[in-house]
């Protein structure tokens, strides 16, 4: 082989490693930053990583809202009309927020109940988020399949995006 050709064949070589190793950074800093969607039912029964950022969908539980006197800290607990589970805020709550209401909660577990740093609410009457209604939806189907029943896969809420 000729040094030319050599010479080639190492910077062709040399530029292949560089552009697998720059490409499995950004894919490795790509998932650190992806939070995953998670409804009640799924961090009851563990299903969450330990100590990792998700974001919890469901309804705001009717009577579960409770604030903190002098203070923006809120608890409130979110339902997929299966199972429960409690969170924690400490800022302002979007307009939207009300009991009965969709909403996602974005944090971490800590102590039992999830510390979020981000709570949206939906916009209307018939919203809710998609990733929620089909995470209650599959919720009612294992529930269903668990039972013996048939229970229905599509839902009748209105997509939508924040």
């Amino acid at each position: 082989m000729n040094p030319t050709r050599k010479r080639r064949l190492w910077m062709a070589l040399l530029v292949l490693i560089a552009a697998g190793i720059g490409g499995s950074l950004i894919v490795w800093a790509l998932q650190r930053n992806v939070t995953f969607l998670h409804s009640p039912t799924e961090v009851v029964q563990g299903k969450v990583p330990a100590d990792a950022r998700f974001r919890l969908g469901g309804i705001v539980l009717e009577q579960s809202v409770q604030r903190q006197s002098g203070s923006l800290e809120v608890s409130f607990q979110v339902t997929d009309r299966f199972h429960e589970f409690p969170v924690v805020y400490d800022g302002i709550l979007p307009d939207m927020f009300r009991e009965g209401t969709s909403v996602i909660a974005t944090g971490r577990v800590r102590d039992g109940q999830l510390v979020a740093d981000e709570v949206l609410a939906k916009h209307d009457e018939q919203y809710m988020p998609i990733e929620v209604a089909d995470a209650i939806a599959a919720s009612k189907a294992k529930q269903a399949a668990a039972q013996g029943t048939i229970a229905p896969t599509t839902s009748t809420t209105s997509p939508g995006t924040y």
